[in-house]
């Protein structure tokens, strides 16, 4: 097994599916063993492509709005590994940015994740990582995060931070009502070494 420094720098020279991607590789990833959160998203968009930093967006925003989490706490790898399904910019179809990349999970996300042993906590931000983190849950990405108290306290599925998902949050009044109160409680007892398992 590769040390860790070499295992990051062969992820972030990878150009497994570079033909694919209309600005090249850039792999965007936070990662440090002592990690006890991980952020499990989809692919970086355009604007995080170019800065080099997860969720350097609006969504980001929302996010650890979420979270409730200050800036300097997310970005900080000791507490907060973000990991999405695909590391590199996918580019942008009719309805918004294409789904990660296939190739990209099988052959980075199980190495990568057997670098993180303190995980107490992971967000699972829709469908894709779903499939990865939860292979048993079927039906609708609504449905999952409606019943998270299922996975509670070691998962949590969320639709993405997207302002494309305006209008699923008000049309789910519940999920800032419930769901949220509840993860930011979650997750302050992570960072704070107060949670339990």
């Amino acid at each position: 097994m590769p040390t860790l420094p070499a295992l990051l720098a062969e992820v972030r020279r990878c150009t497994l599916c570079a033909e694919s991607l209309p600005l090249g590789p850039r792999p965007v990833f936070q990662l440090h063993p002592r990690a006890r959160i991980l952020v499990a998203g989809q692919a970086p968009g355009k604007k995080v492509h170019l800065s080099g930093v997860p969720f350097d967006d609006a969504s980001g925003q929302r996010l650890r709005a979420w979270m409730g989490v200050s800036p300097d706490t997310f970005y900080d790898p000791h507490q907060v590994a973000i990991l999405p399904m695909g590391l590199c910019y996918p580019g942008t179809g009719p309805s918004g940015d294409l789904p990660p990349r296939p190739e990209c999970a099988p052959a980075w996300r199980q190495p990568l994740l057997a670098r993180l042993p303190d995980l107490q906590l992971t967000l699972v931000i829709g469908q894709y990582a779903r499939a990865w983190h939860v292979p048993g849950a079927r039906g609708p990405l609504t449905v999952t995060v409606r019943q998270w108290q299922a996975l509670w306290p070691g998962v949590v599925v969320l639709p993405h931070p997207s302002g494309r998902n305006n209008g699923w949050l008000r049309h789910n009044p519940w999920f800032e009502a419930e769901l949220v109160p509840a993860l930011r409680a979650r997750v302050a007892a992570v960072l704070a070494g107060t949670a339990p398992g």
